[in-house]
């Protein structure tokens, strides 16, 4: 009995040992598996907490200056807010110029909203005392298309605008959008960036709701079966659920 307790002792402690390292090899698998499903994103899409809007050739704006209806294009202080319907405002030429009432002529493109402010307020201060003035851009927009109720393109004023953000402004999401495949289109200069989401999977939700900026497009993708599920309710608009779903199996399988 001595001698068999003896043999099988050994025998334990390395089973004891191989469960062990079979556990740390799992561990170690699943902690791979899960770097591997991370979403990896172009760096264009990486979120920038110093972002600003840089204006750019053929941008809109309007300056409004208090008190100054005169040098003011546009007006924000005013009874109206000026906009594209009524012409008021000033577009970026292909020199990324623009002229401004009693300045002249002003060199803007690569500036900043805060860098623009600045300027134009330290040139007013030579006939105004503590100008107190605001700028806007008039045509800064993103598009949603797709499977989202209302579809189209939103203007945005804020900084920082989130893709979930968005999709609510656009409605919501339909019934048959496909989540596993969002792209956000990005372009810069003669470059196209796209990002592809899979907003079912967890855990990701920070990385998945992407900060958009100004001039990028998202596309929710309908389902594949979309089409069918239409033609079938139509051809046969009164068949029962079991008989939908049966045929509905034998046309993707």
């Amino acid at each position: 009995m001595k001698n068999l307790l003896l043999l099988v002792t050994p025998l334990i402690l390395l089973l004891m040992l191989a469960s062990c390292g079979g556990t740390h090899n799992l561990l170690d698998q699943k902690k791979s598996i899960k770097k591997a499903n991370s979403l990896i994103l172009d760096s264009a899409f990486l979120y920038n907490p110093n972002f600003q809007y840089v204006i750019k050739e053929d941008d809109k704006l309007t300056i409004s200056i208090w008190g100054q209806a005169d040098l003011s294009v546009g007006s924000t202080y005013g009874i109206y807010n000026s906009n594209e319907v009524y012409g008021k405002y000033l577009m970026v030429d292909a020199n990324g110029n623009i002229e401004v009432p009693k300045v002249g002529t002003l060199i803007m493109e690569g500036m900043t909203m805060i860098e623009l402010k600045d300027s134009i307020k330290s040139l007013f201060a030579k006939w105004i005392v503590n100008p107190i003035l605001d700028v806007k851009i008039l045509n800064k927009d993103i598009i949603v298309m797709g499977e989202v109720n209302t579809p189209g393109v939103y203007d945005i004023d804020k900084n920082y605008n989130s893709l979930f953000n968005m999709i609510a402004l656009s409605g919501g999401l339909e019934d048959y959008a496909n989540l596993k495949y969002v792209k956000v289109f990005r372009q810069e200069g003669p470059h196209t960036r796209v990002a592809t989401l899979n907003l079912k999977k967890n855990g990701e939700y920070l990385a998945q709701n992407l900060q958009l900026v100004s001039g990028d497009i998202v596309v929710v993708p309908s389902k594949r079966y979309k089409e069918f599920d239409r033609r079938i309710s139509v051809i046969i608009p009164f068949t029962s659920a079991l008989t939908s779903a049966a045929i509905f199996k034998s046309a993707f399988n």
